[in-house]
C-alpha cells in the first residue's frame, strides 16, 4: 500500500538524550526545582488584588505559574514514556517518583496563588476580569475561584498534597509496578512464548477460540494470584479520596469527576438513561454474534473474537497509509499534522515484551509535540486505536496557538476529539470492504466500540459507584470486588453474558488512575458527542475542518452543556440529544443483523 517506512518505536532523545539515565533530563529537573523555589519566595510577597492597577501583577505570576508547568509536565510525560516502554526500568520508576514529590510541591504554590487571588472582592474581581492582562483567562479565573470556595483552608489542602505523593499517588504507582512484572505464558501458532499484560490481550480477537478462552483463563488466574494486591492498592486509592472528600463536606463521589469535566449531573444522567433506554439492539447484537461462532450465549473472552476467517489484517505500514488517506479526504491539517507524527518517530506501537497493556497519547507542551503508545498486532482495531490516538495529538496539535493555561480540557471532550479521528477510520474501513463478509467484519468492529461505550464502559461506571459507597463503610475484600464486577457487568450487558469477568477491577489500570477519578463515563461521553460532530461533518462536507479546530479550541473555556450550544446548537440535559447519537449506532446493529440473517 506504501513504499513509506515509518520506525515502529518512538523517538525521545529529542527531548532528553540517554533515556532515563539522561544527564540533560536532570539538569532539567533541577531547573524546574529552582524554578519552583523562586515561585515560593515570590509568593511570599503576593497579596491579595485590592485594585484593578493589580492586574499586571497577577498576569506576570499567572506567566511564571505556566513556564513553570510547561517544563514539568515536560519531564513527567517524557518519563511517564520510559516506564510505559519498559517496566523493568527501574531508573525511571525513581524518577517517576522523584516527579511526584516535585509537582506535589509545585500543586502546593499554585493552590496558594488560587487560593489568595480567590478571596478578591467581588467589584474588584470583576474589574480585574475586564483588564487586557487578565481578559482572556476569565474562565479559568473564574473557575479557580468557584473550586477554592469547595475546597479546605490552604494549609489543608497543602497538607493533602504533600501527603498524597506517598500515599495516594503511591498506590497508583505500585499497581503499575506489579502489572509490569506479570508475565503470561502461551503456546501460540506452535511457539511458547512469555507475554507480557498488553501481549495477552491482543490475543482477546485471535481467531482460535480456545486460544482466546485459554488466555482469557490465564489472565484471571494472574489476576487472582494477587488480587489481594490489587485490592489493597484500589481501596487505598479510594479511602484516600473518599476522606478527602469528607473533609471537604463533599457527600457525592462524584462530585470531583463532574467537576474536572465541567459537567452536571443531569447531563450525566440524560445520558446513561438514553443508553440504557435503547440497550436491547446491542442485546441482540451480542446474542447473534455468539451463535455465529458457535457458542450458546456470549462469554467474555469472545466478545472481540472475529466472526469471519476473512479478517482484515493489515502491517503498521499499510494502517499508517490507510489512517493517512482518509484523514486527507477529512482536512489537510488532520493528514498533515498525522504525518508529521509517522515521520517523525512519535508513535511506540512495536509488539514486544515488557511493555505496560493500553494505549495512550500524552503531550510534551513545552516542544508543542506528543507521544502516542500502544502495541500494534495487525488487526482493524489497532488501526482504530491507532487512529484514536491520533485524534488526542490533534487536539493539542490545534491547542497550540491558545495559550496554556487555556489548554487544560477535561476527559470528556478529549476523548471527543480521539474518537472523531477513530469514526473517520472506521468508517472508511467499511466503505471500502470487498466482499460481503469483509463489511460483516467491519461493520461488527464498529459495533464492537458502540457495545464498550454503551456496556463494558457502563458496566465500569456501575462498579465503581458502587464500590465508592461500600468503601465508605470499610475496605472491601477482594471477594466483594469480584461480585460487584460481575453485578455490574451482568447489569449493563442485559444478562447477554454467561461467562464475565470478575477480576476486571483488577485488570483495568483506569480504576488505579489517581490524575482523574472515576475514568469511564468521560469515554462514553465523547463517544457520543463526536457523534454529532462527525454527523455535522458529513453534512457540511469541505471547509467542516477549521470549524472542528474552532470547536476544539474552546474545549477548555466552557461547560461541555455551553460548548454544545455554542457549536451544534444543542441541549445535552435532555435526552432527546443522546438518543439521537444511540440511534446512528442502532443503525449499524440492524445493518449488521439484516446481513447475518442471510444465509450463509
Amino acid at each position: 500500500m506504501t513504499t513509506k517506512l515509518y520506525s515502529e518505536v518512538w523517538d525521545l532523545d529529542v527531548f532528553f538524550k540517554g533515556g532515563s539515565h539522561s544527564p540533560e533530563l536532570n539538569e532539567h529537573l533541577e531547573k524546574v526545582k529552582t524554578q519552583i523555589v523562586a515561585l515560593e519566595n515570590r509568593i511570599e510577597a503576593f497579596s491579595v488584588p485590592t485594585k484593578v492597577e493589580d492586574a499586571k501583577e497577577v498576569h506576570d505570576l499567572l506567566e511564571s505559574i505556566t513556564a513553570t508547568a510547561l517544563n514539568l509536565r515536560e519531564a513527567s510525560a517524557v518519563i511517564g514514556c520510559f516506564v510505559a516502554a519498559n517496566t523493568k526500568d527501574k531508573q525511571a520508576l525513581l524518577l517517576q517518583s522523584d516527579v511526584s514529590t516535585i509537582q506535589a510541591r509545585f500543586s502546593t504554590v499554585r493552590l496558594k496563588v488560587e487560593q489568595t487571588i480567590a478571596k478578591t472582592e467581588e467589584d474588584v474581581w470583576g474589574a480585574l476580569l475586564e483588564t487586557k492582562e487578565l481578559s482572556q483567562f476569565t474562565f479559568v479565573l473564574n473557575e479557580w475561584r468557584e473550586n477554592v470556595q469547595l475546597q479546605l483552608s490552604e494549609a489543608e489542602e497543602s497538607l493533602i498534597t504533600s501527603l498524597s505523593v506517598d500515599g495516594y499517588q503511591a498506590w497508583g504507582q505500585l499497581y503499575n509496578q506489579l502489572v509490569g512484572d506479570m508475565e503470561i505464558e502461551m503456546t501460540v501458532d506452535s511457539m511458547t512464548k512469555k507475554l507480557s499484560v498488553g501481549q495477552a490481550n491482543n490475543l482477546a480477537s485471535h481467531p482460535d477460540a480456545a486460544v482466546r478462552k485459554e488466555v482469557f483463563e490465564k489472565l484471571e488466574a494472574a489476576w487472582k494470584e494477587k488480587e489481594d494486591f490489587f485490592a489493597s492498592a484500589l481501596n487505598h486509592l479510594a479511602g484516600f479520596r473518599l476522606a478527602v472528600y469528607n473533609k471537604r463536606g463533599w457527600d457525592s463521589v462524584l462530585q470531583e469527576p463532574l467537576m474536572r469535566n465541567r459537567m452536571s449531573q443531569e447531563t450525566l444522567d440524560a445520558m446513561w438513561g438514553a443508553i440504557q433506554a435503547n440497550k436491547q439492539p446491542f442485546i441482540d447484537y451480542l446474542t447473534t454474534k455468539a451463535k455465529m461462532i458457535g457458542a450458546e450465549k456470549m462469554n467474555w473472552y469472545d466478545l472481540n473474537a472475529p466472526i469471519t476467517s476473512q479478517t482484515t489484517k493489515m502491517s503498521y505500514q499499510e494502517g499508517a497509509a490507510f489512517i493517512l488517506a482518509h484523514f486527507g479526504k477529512f482536512g489537510p491539517e488532520l493528514e498533515a499534522f498525522s504525518r508529521q507524527a509517522f515521520e517523525e518517530g512519535w508513535i511506540e506501537a512495536e509488539d514486544r515484551p515488557n511493555k505496560r497493556p493500553g494505549g495512550f497519547c500524552t503531550g510534551m507542551p513545552a516542544s508543542q509535540q506528543s507521544r502516542i503508545f500502544m502495541t500494534y498486532s495487525g488487526s482493524m482495531s489497532n488501526v482504530a486505536t491507532l487512529a484514536h490516538e491520533l485524534g488526542h495529538a490533534f487536539h493539542s496539535y490545534a491547542l497550540r496557538p491558545v495559550h496554556y493555561l487555556n489548554r487544560q480540557y477535561a476527559m470528556g471532550v478529549a476523548e471527543t476529539a480521539s474518537t472523531f479521528a477513530e469514526m473517520i477510520v472506521a468508517d472508511a474501513a467499511l466503505k471500502s470492504a470487498q466482499t460481503e463478509d469483509e463489511k460483516l467484519a467491519l461493520l461488527e468492529d464498529k459495533i464492537k466500540r458502540s457495545a464498550t461505550f454503551f456496556m463494558n464502559i457502563h458496566a465500569r461506571f456501575l462498579f465503581e459507584t458502587r464500590f465508592y459507597e461500600e468503601r465508605k463503610e470499610g475496605v472491601v475484600s477482594a471477594a466483594r470486588l469480584n461480585e460487584l464486577t460481575e453485578e455490574a457487568q451482568k447489569e449493563a450487558y442485559g444478562d447477554a453474558l454467561d461467562v464475565v469477568h470478575p477480576h476486571f477491577w483488577a485488570s483495568k489500570l483506569h480504576f488505579y488512575i489517581t490524575g482523574t477519578p472515576f475514568y469511564n463515563f468521560p469515554y462514553t461521553f465523547g463517544y457520543l458527542f463526536s457523534l454529532s460532530i462527525y454527523a455535522k461533518a458529513l453534512t457540511e462536507g469541505e471547509g467542516f475542518e477549521k470549524k472542528y479546530i474552532d470547536l476544539l479550541r474552546d474545549t477548555a473555556v466552557m461547560s461541555v452543556e455551553d460548548l454544545a450550544m455554542k457549536h451544534l446548537g444543542e441541549d445535552i440535559t435532555k435526552e432527546d440529544f443522546w438518543a439521537k447519537g444511540v440511534a446512528l449506532c442502532v443503525k449499524d446493529v440492524e445493518e449488521f443483523l439484516k446481513i447475518a440473517s442471510k444465509e450463509r
